[in-house]
């Protein structure tokens, strides 16, 4: 899947001054102005129609391949703020190329698809609406380019913030995450639901495409094709389930949905995105948004905790 650790995370402050010593301190998650985790510093946007400032971070590496140690980062991401010229729209995506030639599926991406959404003149209007034009259309342009998609593409998860409320975005198995005050405990939400075959909708709309779904060692002989229950993604030991040709061990996808991946579009493969809406509370501390690598390695908890 690429670069495993590509990360975007953000915090968001309620009703707070910017001359109030909460803000110059940056908070918990930061040191001297910069984020504890990024060691970047600090930007800081104002969401004027409510009053409070959203700060954020980024930080994005290559995954650890013993057998590539020159394996090129996969991950891209996009940060936009002021969309459309109005200081209360904001964008946050993470884009997880894989394939030969996910690099440049995820650059693409990154640079289309925020284009083609910040430009629709019924954004905010219908923001849910516009998201799934813009990967719908991005898609088409990506297959229609000069990069060979037929078995590369790109995951994207996206945050748009339009005054005090989220649409969260997700194309694939990346994955955007919230934490929330409760009590005396900080808890994690998850803000996007990951596009796999774990999934019972998603596995039987793919097989309903004439998707096989096996893992690897159901690929190798190595255990029964028959058995199709992998258990749940935390306790899988066994690979995950993925996706092949009827008549081909090709392509093996991971995922259910994505941007390219021209081939396996016959199987079931969409760019449609599923979108959520969240309105934010003063209990709400920030949110992340990260690739699959982070979300393969660490629960949301974990990540919350870490962040």
């Amino acid at each position: 899947m690429g670069c495993v650790n590509g990360k975007f995370c953000s915090r968001y402050l309620v009703s707070l001054d910017i001359d109030s010593p909460q803000y110059l301190e940056m908070g918990p998650y930061s040191l001297q102005g910069k984020h504890i985790l990024t060691q970047r510093s600090l930007k800081s946007v104002p969401v004027p129609s409510h009053n409070f400032h959203l700060e954020y971070s980024f930080l994005t590496q290559r995954g650890y391949y013993p057998d590539s140690p020159d394996k090129e980062n996969q991950d891209s991401f996009c940060i936009r703020t002021q969309i459309q010229g109005n200081p209360n729209i904001h964008f946050f995506g993470v884009f997880d190329g894989h394939g030969e030639f996910g690099a440049q599926c995820s650059n693409f991406v990154k640079d289309r698809l925020v284009e083609i959404l910040v430009n629709d003149p019924a954004l905010l209007d219908d923001p849910i609406k516009a998201f799934n034009s813009a990967c719908l259309a991005t898609n088409d342009e990506l297959h229609n380019s000069e990069i060979n998609d037929s078995n590369s593409g790109t995951t994207a998860i996206m945050v748009l913030v339009v005054g005090d409320t989220l649409f969260v975005a997700n194309v694939g198995d990346s994955r955007a995450v919230i934490a929330t005050k409760d009590g005396n405990e900080i808890v994690a939400k998850d803000l996007s639901s990951d596009h796999n075959p774990f999934r019972e909708d998603e596995y039987a709309r793919v097989k309903l495409c004439g998707a096989r779904v096996l893992n690897m060692a159901q690929i190798n002989g190595l255990m029964d094709p028959n058995i199709q229950y992998w258990g749940d993604k935390a306790s899988n030991v066994d690979g995950p389930p993925r996706l092949w040709l009827p008549d081909q061990d090709t392509p093996g996808a991971a995922f259910t949905r994505s941007m390219g991946d021209n081939a396996s579009a016959h199987i079931g493969v969409i760019a449609v995105p599923e979108v959520s809406r969240l309105q934010l509370t003063a209990n709400h501390l920030f949110f992340v948004v990260a690739s699959d690598g982070v979300f393969d390695s660490l629960s949301s908890e974990a990540v919350v905790y870490k962040v």
